[in-house]
């Protein structure tokens, strides 16, 4: 897996209201985390993270280098959760997490499915997509894009499981392997969807790419240097 180069910049003033100012400046608030190490409060370019993010996916590793460095260091980092806006898609706030390339971590990898199911064109069934992720363990580098899922030959009844699905080399898939991925319906037990009440958007809470939820700025400021980084080394 390719690195991708991100400049983030210290920020002296976290808060709501610095935030702001932030992002109406098209900079985007966050936290860089590393095991036993003090919190760091940055920013970064949205426009920039926001390419990264659509051309590379959520798994990318990043160099990070602080801009004003006089020698600057690589930081080998991941994103561990993205916030944003529910209705315009704005970032609002983004957590990275520093990494080593020799320690295993667990990320989740998105589940594809490639071709129509059989039971969809000829017997009008429904492909019922159920695992949107699966969770694996393996090197940084060895993360996979994602696990792309051949159901042309899906019949109505037909099911894959995690375990019809084969990792890569190196990479462990951490699921039970009796869940169930995909599976095809008949048209009889395809449920009508619920109609969205209106004013349903009102009020609704930023939305959270990751385990977790975060207030406006992200973990209160306070409290940011106090919450302890994700574990990712592997456990004996």
């Amino acid at each position: 897996m390719e690195r991708v180069n991100l400049q983030v910049e210290t920020r002296e003033n976290a808060g709501k209201s610095p935030s702001k100012k932030l992002r109406r400046a098209g900079m985007v608030p966050a936290v860089l985390y590393k095991r036993g190490e003090k919190t760091q409060h940055v920013s970064v370019d949205a426009r920039t993270l926001d390419k990264i993010l659509r051309k590379e996916g959520e798994n990318v590793l990043l160099n990070v280098t602080f801009k004003g460095d006089k020698k600057p260091k690589e930081r080998v980092t991941m994103i561990k959760e993205v916030q944003v806006h529910p209705i315009s898609g704005n970032l609002l706030h983004v957590d990275f997490n520093e990494i080593s390339l020799t320690e295993k971590i667990k990320v989740n990898v998105p589940v594809e499915a490639k071709g129509e199911a059989v039971g969809v064109t000829r017997d009008k069934g429904v492909l019922e997509h159920i695992m949107w992720e699966l969770e694996v363990e393996c090197l940084p580098t060895q993360i996979p894009d994602n696990f792309e899922v051949d159901v042309a030959a899906m019949e109505i009844g037909h099911a894959v499981f995690v375990k019809d699905i084969p990792p890569p080399p190196g990479v462990e898939i951490l699921n039970d392997l009796e869940l169930t991925v995909f599976t095809v319906k008949p048209p009889h037990e395809i449920e009508e969807a619920a109609p969205v009440e209106e004013g349903a958007e009102e009020g609704v809470e930023p939305e959270v790419i990751a385990k977790g939820k975060k207030e406006e700025e992200g973990v209160p400021e306070g409290e940011a240097e106090k919450a302890p980084a994700k574990e990712e080394k592997k456990k004996d």
